[in-house]
Order: C-alpha cells, then sequence, then structure tokens
C-alpha cells in the first residue's frame, strides 16, 4: 500500500520516494508514498515530475487504479526500477489553484446547505473555476447574488480548515456528514478522511484544501442554470 501524503499535508510540494511496482500497460510506477493526488470527487489528479540522478520522469498523471496509486510517466522516457528512490515535485501552481477552488465549493456547499438546506447532487472542478449542482426547485438572479455575497462573507471570516481521519463508525455518526444526494462512501473503507471549515461545513472527503478560507480570495457567481426540474447549477471562479 501506498502511503497517502496529501491526505495529512496538502502543502508538501517535494518528497522522496521508493519504486515498489511498476504498471507496464500504463507506463507508471507505484511508489511506497506520494504526494500526488490521484484524482476524485470532481478534483482532477495532480501532475508534476519524479526524478533520478539526471534522469527527469515527468508525471503526465496520477491515478487510482485498481487501488493503487499509478504515477503515469511519458511514454516516450523508459520506467524506472524497482527498488530505486525517486524525488517527487508535485506542479504547485496548479495543486495550489485547486485546493483554493476546492475549499471555495465547500464554502458554497456549506452556505448552501445552512441557509436553504439544498443538497448536493454533483459537482467538478479545474484550477480557480469549479460547478455544483444542488436540488433546488428555481433559482434566479437575486438568490444567485444573495449566495455570492454569502459565500464571500465566510471567506473573509478566516475560518481554520482542519483534516481529521476518523474510524467509519465515528465518522458516521457525524450528523449530514454526507452532503451529496448519493453516498458515495465505498462500503470497504474502514476509516473516513474528515474535512472542517471550522464553523460552517463538515464533510467526508478525500480531496486538498487549504488551511484557511481567507486562502480561497473572492468568489465570483458566474452563472446558473437548470439542469432539471430539482437540478439547479451553479459555476464559480476565482480570482487569480
Amino acid at each position: 500500500m501506498t502511503h497517502l501524503l496529501y491526505q495529512t499535508d496538502s502543502y508538501l510540494q517535494t518528497f522522496n520516494a521508493t519504486v515498489i511496482d511498476l504498471d507496464n500497460d500504463n507506463h507508471g510506477v507505484i511508489l511506497d508514498q506520494t504526494a500526488f493526488y490521484p484524482g476524485g470527487g470532481g478534483q482532477p489528479a495532480d501532475q508534476g515530475s519524479l526524478s533520478a540522478t539526471n534522469i527527469l520522469y515527468p508525471v503526465s498523471r496520477a491515478r487510482n487504479i485498481d487501488g493503487r496509486i499509478v504515477h503515469q510517466i511519458n511514454r516516450d522516457i523508459p520506467l524506472p526500477k524497482k527498488g530505486e528512490v525517486l524525488a517527487g515535485q508535485i506542479n504547485w501552481e496548479r495543486r495550489y489553484s485547486l485546493m483554493r477552488t476546492h475549499t471555495a465549493m465547500h464554502i458554497l456547499c456549506g452556505v448552501i446547505f445552512r441557509d436553504y438546506g439544498a443538497s448536493v447532487t454533483g459537482g467538478d472542478m479545474e484550477p480557480l473555476k469549479g460547478r455544483m449542482d444542488f436540488e433546488f426547485e428555481t433559482m434566479h438572479k437575486e438568490l444567485v447574488q444573495e449566495i455570492e455575497f454569502a459565500i464571500n462573507q465566510e471567506v473573509a471570516k478566516a475560518h481554520p480548515v482542519k483534516v481529521a481521519i476518523l474510524p467509519r463508525n465515528q465518522a458516521l455518526q457525524i450528523p449530514d456528514l454526507i452532503r451529496t444526494k448519493i453516498n458515495l462512501l465505498p462500503k470497504g473503507i474502514t476509516e473516513v478522511r474528515v474535512i472542517d471549515i471550522v464553523g460552517l461545513d463538515l464533510q467526508a472527503d478525500g480531496g486538498t484544501h487549504v488551511h484557511n478560507t481567507k486562502e480561497v480570495g473572492h468568489i465570483r457567481v458566474v452563472d446558473y442554470k437548470s439542469k432539471g426540474k430539482i437540478n439547479k447549477r451553479i459555476y464559480l471562479e476565482l480570482d487569480p
């Protein structure tokens, strides 16, 4: 099993790791530990590089394939050997933009659940922009303006963002831990990673986040659409 460094330290940009296996079909390596997020929950996978003496292995993406984190290397470069120690480097500008975006999405989710009781039905993001779908019957310009004002108020309050990994039974005792309409938590998971925007939002989540809501910066609601009778989509963008 690969030790997932990003789960407890989203700010880790570099690390050393040993190659414990190769995935020739996907031209990738499996490491004993990694800071690369493999994607999931709407957050894209990390990119970056691995390196040994005089050799650079660009990582096009990390992927979770059958429970293993595979670091996919550009196919024109031969894979390293098992047992080699490599230095990992995250594409930090991209990762930090995604961290800010992911926390912004949780702020939006927290405000809408608190103020309107609406569940999340879907979501997706890329660096500095994203969209979330909610169980709203109606949505209009004035409501969207209220939501934009409220989420930026929460950014300005500088809420700490904390991470905890809890036993499954303990985590599931937390009210409203799962905010999505469908519970996506696999049955086989024995521990649950919880993201707490203190005083606003507490959810099960596997992605990377900033330490404080003030790092998110100003959030703009740039569009909204109806995606069904009780499914409305909100689009966000963040300032660079």
